[in-house]
């Protein structure tokens, strides 16, 4: 099924939550089908305290939205047990029109592979293997099932045998010349309705007889077979065709191939497809952790378009988007951000506006349209509108923020200032996260001149809590530069009560040299009235990067 995800940026902060929740809600009340809200990365407190308040639920986890196998794949799979006839399974095969059968166990378990080449292998030995072509490996009941027959005495009918085929179409003299060449405990004789052959396979003790063309047996010779302890069957066919359902009886998993190749349903296409293409089998089964086979996938299944579109909310740039982002096609952006490099295969809608919040768009977007706006939906929107503005107090915010956000209060019943205290008192970072978490919490990555950097930011109610861990804010804003293998990673903490921010810097001296501000401890910068990554921020990392150029 295709489906469309609304989606913000990796790490992604309120706004980037809230106006996914919000646009999804936009296009489902404008008739759009399979709109679901996604995000890519871990929710904080704050977010959590935000859903809750408004019951809202959070947006569906998606890491990587490039396909996947999971994406192409059959989940009705087609398959038989070991031990099925291979005249049964090859009527399946020729009956769903494929080429690949799977075995599985009880518990789903691929046992291997049955293809029509190997059937085909089975049915016409080569020549320095003519002998199996006399080679039928079955049980008693076995043989009766695949002939469709009726067992008139039985001994160990379920005992699965190695039994050479023996057709009594001879003289009485000749057959019983022949008999001492085999040994009497593997033979099967098939003969029509000539009772002295019936007769002399059943004295010499053959391990099974079956009589062909829809004869019966007499009671001398049920009798007797009876007494010589000889399985007796009877065959609806001629001898001719008895004798070739005979070698199907086989259970498939004595031809089956276990050196079959197979995927995870969380495996890439793009690494799978030429796995698949150097395979000599033509379909694949699909085995989850567990190693149940969930699905199957052919080598045609390959070319089928996955059907999953993407629109962006709250960035515009590939490197901040869900990883496997440039593999599926992106059919509208909504973001209030600097406009990066992005390029797609058709026109599409781009809405950027130089507002304070995605929020703020997403909420315009319900009012041009004459849209009622749910209470809940406009509690997220001005959750995230007040959290990416500080409730208007930043830089960033517009009169257009004013006016939406005056809207939203009415609409959902909540006081913005109240809420935002609420907000901001829900949850610190810098004291229910690790380290590590902490510098990737609202982490965005942005490339300038050829260089990728990253900047996260981390909302405080004072700064107590940074100076306390400083040490280790460091070394994990370090480690995680050096592993992404960063020009630089920066995070702004910012005092939401006072209106300023702190900036860590990890990177070369010579960058951390052109920030022209006070050093409060080294690589720790005053930043007096900084709130905004994007508005005041990053344009001042911008400029000392060409500065460094000059």
């Amino acid at each position: 099924m295709s489906e469309i995800l609304v989606i913000g940026h990796r790490n992604p902060d309120t706004d980037a939550i809230c106006s996914a929740i919000g646009y999804a809600e936009f296009k489902r009340r404008l008739g759009m089908r399979n709109v679901v809200a996604a995000r890519c990365g871990d929710i904080n407190d704050r977010i959590d305290f935000v859903l809750r308040t408004f019951g809202v639920p959070a947006p569906r986890f998606i890491a990587d939205v490039s396909p996947k196998i999971s994406d192409v794949m059959r989940s009705n799979v087609i398959s038989v047990p070991p031990r099925t006839p291979l005249v049964e399974a090859l009527a399946m095969m020729d009956e769903k029109n494929i080429r690949v059968l799977p075995i599985l166990d009880m518990e789903r378990r691929c046992k291997g592979l049955l293809s029509v080449f190997k059937a085909s292998k089975f049915f016409f030995p080569s020549h320095n293997r003519i002998w199996d072509s006399r080679r039928v490996v079955a049980s008693v009941r076995s043989l009766a099932r695949t002939l469709q027959g009726k067992m008139l005495c039985t001994f160990e009918p379920d005992s699965e045998e190695d039994l050479v085929l023996m057709i009594g179409a001879m003289q009485p003299t000749s057959f019983a010349s022949r008999l001492p060449n085999y040994v009497p405990e593997q033979l099967l004789v098939v003969v029509g309705d000539r009772e002295d052959i019936q007769r002399a396979a059943i004295q010499a003790r053959s391990r099974c007889v079956i009589i062909t063309g829809g004869y019966n047996a007499s009671d001398e010779i049920r009798a007797l077979a009876q007494s010589h302890e000889v399985s007796l069957v009877l065959s609806p066919h001629d001898t001719t065709t008895t004798a070739m359902l005979c070698r199907s009886a086989i259970a498939v998993e004595h031809l089956l191939r276990s050196d079959f190749l197979s995927f995870h349903p969380d495996e890439a296409l793009a690494a799978a497809q030429p796995l698949a293409s150097a395979s000599q089998f033509q379909a694949f089964p699909v085995i989850d952790e567990d190693g149940r086979v969930v699905g199957i996938v052919s080598k045609s299944d390959f070319l089928r378009k996955v059907e999953r579109q993407l629109i962006l909310v709250d960035h515009n740039e590939l490197s901040q988007a869900v990883h496997g982002a440039a593999q599926v096609e992106i059919i509208e952006i909504i973001d209030h951000h600097r406009i990066g490099a992005l390029a797609t295969q058709q026109p599409i809608l781009f809405r950027n506006e130089p507002v304070g919040s995605t929020s703020t768009i997403v909420a315009d977007c319900f009012l041009a349209a004459g849209m009622e706006m749910p209470p809940e939906i406009a509690g997220c929107l001005l959750a995230g509108l007040v959290s990416d503005t500080l409730n208007l107090t930043s830089p960033t915010a517009t009169k257009r923020d004013a006016q939406i956000l005056e809207i939203l209060e009415r609409v959902s019943g909540i006081n913005a200032r109240d809420f935002t205290e609420r907000l901001f008192h829900s949850g610190s970072l810098l004291t229910g996260k690790s380290a590590e978490q902490a510098v990737v919490a609202d982490c965005k990555e942005y490339v300038e001149d050829g260089r990728r950097f990253s900047v996260a930011q981390i909302e405080e109610l004072g700064f107590a809590q940074f100076w306390k861990r400083r040490e280790e804010i460091g070394a994990a804003l370090d480690a995680h530069r050096t592993s992404n293998g960063y020009f630089f990673a920066a995070l702004l903490v910012t005092d939401v009560v006072q209106q300023t921010s702190l900036l860590l810097v990890a990177g070369d001296k010579k960058f951390l040299d052109q920030i022209h501000y006070p050093e409060a401890q080294p690589g720790v910068f005053e930043m007096a009235g900084f709130v905004s990554r994007k508005k005041q921020l990053l344009p001042l990392l911008t400029q000392c990067l060409k500065s460094m150029a000059i």
